[in-house]
């Protein structure tokens, strides 16, 4: 079966085992999610304490949740310094340095003295740092997605692009395991003093994982293909690929469209949810972490399950069947949360990211076969990462003053709802776009 958008010459072999690099890209994804999941958990926990001191709780809890979305704003930066870079001059070398960014910045983190110590300079490198994170991780995004999908046989690649996205719920299990670890064998006073910082600087992990993908991974053969396409053309310069997708936006813009409702139903659960577990209804921290960590199950089965669906019947119908169910099942979230039943929690987390996969799962071939090789790094990463912006980063944000000022949950159900049927409108207009052959 071929698909418009990646040629079958995407799949011709290297000295690259597919297997290989699909397990590179886990890899990679997972330690760039578990740095970027776990500022998420310590917004919730922690920072808005140490480095955002205030009489209003509240107050602090959204200057937290601020540098949380900060990083969000980062990640297009990131998709776009990094795509121009991925679609220039590999996709490994610009997954690397997305890579080693990360892992500086999350150490750092870790190290970060708070506001007790060195007063307003402490918020203010916690926010240079969160923004390098959030550019890294819109610079991995496309990097680990296309080592993937661009090694992979032409009627898998729903399934090989979901692949890479496993390093979401392995990192967040492993960020959250370790918080919940921490949080159980550490006393209150522990944690907070310095028990946080471990799985900051536990990112270390990232460098040998780097020079694996150096050593052993080969680039793509698609970005080849396209690279001496180029070469052949002797009068052809190679323009930055980010000018190429910006002077024709529309792809970009149905991208991001698209892809808004599952960033916000996704921060919505993980990470809105445990503050109003716990500041709202009173609720430990290790029964909404448990809760967590076993929602992404079904994340994870969803993830890959949707994907090879999309593989069968495409990638638009199973999207579109994701957002809807994301949109009904809004409203019987918090409720099932108000109960403060552990196994109701779990329910509406569960069914919540199971919902999510199903629009996380073909979303990486669905974007990736919107965009020719030539330019497809840095278009995939800003359309997803665009819409990181306006949904995901923002979500937790918007979730408590939605809060504080309705004093309903009904209002969140009403926002996710809204933004999962709005994106059926880019998504059908995708159809008609026009798809690229080469």
């Amino acid at each position: 079966m071929s698909t418009p958008g990646l040629t079958s010459r995407a799949v011709e072999p290297t000295g690259t085992r597919p297997g290989k690099v699909l397990a590179a890209s886990v890899a990679a994804s997972s330690i760039e999610y578990y740095d970027f999941m776990i500022y998420g958990t310590a917004a919730s926990l922690i920072f808005n304490s140490h480095f955002f001191p205030s009489i209003n709780p509240t107050a602090g809890v959204l200057a937290s949740f601020a540098t949380f979305a900060v990083g969000f704003a980062a990640r297009p930066v990131g998709a776009a310094v990094f795509g121009h870079f991925g679609d220039k001059f590999g996709r490994k070398p610009a997954l690397l340095g997305a890579m080693l960014l990360m892992a500086i910045a999350s150490t750092f983190i870790g190290a970060l003295p708070t506001y007790a110590t060195i007063g307003v300079a402490a918020p203010i490198a916690l926010t240079i740092l969160r923004c390098a994170q959030g550019a890294a991780v819109g610079g991995q995004w496309g990097g680990a997605a296309l080592m993937a999908i661009e090694h992979a046989p032409p009627n898998r690649r729903g399934l090989y692009g979901a692949v890479p996205q496993l390093g979401v719920p392995v990192g967040m299990i492993t960020g959250t395991l370790l918080f919940l670890t921490l949080n159980q064998v550490l006393d209150a006073d522990q944690f907070s003093a310095w028990g946080w910082r471990i799985p900051f600087l536990l990112s270390i992990v990232m460098f040998p994982i780097a020079y694996y993908i150096h050593r052993f991974i080969e680039d793509t053969p698609a970005f080849q293909h396209a690279d001496n396409a180029l070469a052949a053309r002797s009068h052809s310069v190679k323009r930055s690929s980010v000018f190429e997708v910006l002077r024709r936006p529309r792809q970009l813009l149905l991208a991001a469209g698209t892809f808004v409702p599952a960033t916000i139903a996704f921060y919505v659960i993980n990470t809105g949810m445990l503050d109003y577990g716990t500041r709202d209804l009173g609720m430990s921290k290790s029964t909404l972490l448990t809760a967590v960590l076993i929602s992404m199950v079904g994340w994870t089965v969803g993830t890959l399950g949707f994907a090879w669906l999309s593989d069968i019947v495409g990638r638009r119908p199973v999207f579109a069947g994701g957002a809807i169910f994301t949109g009904i099942w809004a409203f019987a979230i918090f409720p099932l949360v108000q109960t403060r039943s552990f196994a109701l929690v779990v329910l509406a987390a569960l069914v919540g990211l199971l919902a999510v996969g199903a629009m996380q799962g073909p979303v990486v071939a669905l974007f990736a076969e919107m965009f020719p090789p030539s330019v497809r790094y840095a278009g995939a990463s800003m359309g997803t990462q665009g819409a990181n912006i306006i949904g995901g980063g923002l979500a937790p944000l918007i979730m408590v003053a939605l809060l504080e000022t309705t004093h309903t949950t009904i209002s969140v159900s009403v926002y996710v709802a809204s933004a999962a049927a709005l994106s059926l409108i880019p998504l059908a207009m995708i159809g008609r776009a026009p798809q690229h052959t080469n």
